[in-house]
């Protein structure tokens, strides 16, 4: 069973909220891409994507250059994003996307603490509008980890349209039920959690939209549907691609849908006289693709990084981050290192809720939000499968693909010279604070063998 808050903490939040000068508790909204490059928006420097609402967002609030997804894929950072801890600790199963198949019966156990959870407790609506991937089966969706409404799919992917899965099945969901809806998926989640807004403009809530876009199938507005119910597209799970070799144009059509989205959530703030005490988060899950198996090329951006979704290579993993309060956080741009845990303890927080009742592995961005300090120095680690990778200060070690390999990301954001044969005691350190740690979270794990 869960502990959570005893019932005297939405008292002691509320008075400690205002303690630190702010008067009320902010409202929170964390918008999630789903694949979104690096490289992807006009703010991280894109000239083919046109970004407006983002591009907004971002300059007038705080621009991370040195943020990190706790994986290169979708559900461990997913994991990690509402628990404040690396997803190793659940079990090796959250390295990667978890499966419809192999894991179609599991989900991140129930036992979990959630951010919304903890929020719920102290008095804020909880709404999730998107792609859950914490589990496929209604035992293990957001209604069962803190979320007091739910709309959007319980699996990894869907037909954007249709809403069928690639397994052939409907998975479109209110709650714990499947409520078919037409329309295209993220504006259906983008009228949701307008809706949402609007119906609790009179108290404090986290509305946390994890969008599908952009991962495939790769559909924009105008493109055709292209899954039916009853047919397995484990083998054709992109969509209707024309030109494999240049998928770019879809995925623009998709971002700037997502761009649309976001000022659409932006404006219904502002409608509702919400922007000045609302925290907004933009970010990603991981990495983008830039090709795919099957011939598929020129599909994301990762800028100037090496590596893609699935490669514990900086493309896997550094995302854009972007975080706006009006009034509160000045503009700016930061290169202080940020991680996908750290937003358990920030919300934490900004909500007036005591750190100490909840273990984390992330730390309270907050007072870089102020000015107050920089952020404490840390190691970051990233496993997938037989890869990983770890990261202190600028050195990071990566073993990709049965290589071992150093980089200086100070000097090499790119990860082209390799530096592990001209520095062997660098490594072998590096490889010790590795040990450690995996050793760390694998006990940890056992817990839920």
């Amino acid at each position: 069973m869960k502990r959570l808050a005893p019932a005297s903490w939405t008292i002691f939040a509320c008075l400690a909220f205002m303690a630190l000068g702010f008067g009320e508790r902010p409202n929170i909204v964390l918008i999630m891409a789903d694949d979104l490059g690096y490289g992807d928006l006009g703010c991280y420097g894109s000239r083919l994507n046109d970004t407006p609402h983002i591009d907004g967002l971002a300059a007038s609030g705080l621009r991370f250059t040195d943020f990190h997804s706790a994986g290169p894929m979708c559900t461990p950072t997913r994991v990690a994003t509402l628990t404040g801890l690396y997803q190793q600790r659940f079990g090796a199963k959250f390295d990667a996307a978890i499966s419809g198949v192999r894991d179609h019966d599991s989900g991140l156990p129930l036992d979990a603490v959630t951010i919304a959870e903890v929020l719920k407790e102290t008095g804020y609506a909880t709404g999730c509008f998107g792609k859950w991937h914490l589990g496929y089966t209604p035992s293990f969706f957001p209604t069962k980890q803190g979320f007091e409404e739910f709309v959007g799919l319980g699996s990894g992917d869907g037909d954007f349209f249709n809403h069928v899965d690639r397994s052939g099945k409907e998975d479109w969901w209110r709650n714990e039920t499947k409520a078919p809806e037409e329309g295209y998926t993220t504006d259906l989640l983008t009228r949701h959690s307008v809706d949402f807004i609007k119906r609790h403009s009179e108290q404090p809530f986290f509305l946390y939209v994890p969008h599908l876009a952009i991962h495939f199938p790769w559909q924009g507005p105008n493109d055709p549907p292209h899954r039916v119910k009853g047919v397995d597209y484990a083998d054709d799970k992109w969509g209707v691609i024309p030109n494999r070799a240049n998928v770019s144009g879809h995925v623009k059509a998709m971002i700037e849908s997502l761009d649309r989205s976001v000022g659409t959530i932006l404006s219904a703030l502002e409608v509702h006289g919400l922007r000045e005490n609302t925290l907004v988060i933009f970010t990603s899950d991981n990495g983008g693709y830039i090709r795919y198996a099957g011939g598929f090329e020129n599909i994301s951006s990762n800028g100037p990084l090496r590596g893609q979704k699935s490669d514990v290579y900086e493309g896997g993993h550094r995302v854009p981050a972007i975080v706006s309060w009006p009034e509160k956080i000045d503009p700016g741009v930061t290169d202080e290192l940020g991680h996908s845990t750290d937003w358990f303890s920030t919300f934490l927080a900004l909500a007036g809720i005591s750190n100490n009742e909840f273990r984390s592995d992330g730390v309270d961005l907050a007072p870089l939000f102020f000015h107050e300090e920089n952020l404490p120095e840390r190691n970051l680690y990233w496993r997938i499968r037989e890869d990983y990778a770890v990261r202190s200060g600028p050195w990071k070690l990566t073993f990709e693909r049965g290589r071992l390999e150093l980089f200086n990301l100070d000097q090499d954001i790119g990860e082209r010279s390799d530096l592990a044969e001209l520095m062997p005691e660098r490594v072998e350190l590096m490889k010790a604070i590795w040990r450690q740690w995996n050793s760390e979270v694998d006990q940890s794990a056992e817990a839920y063998q």
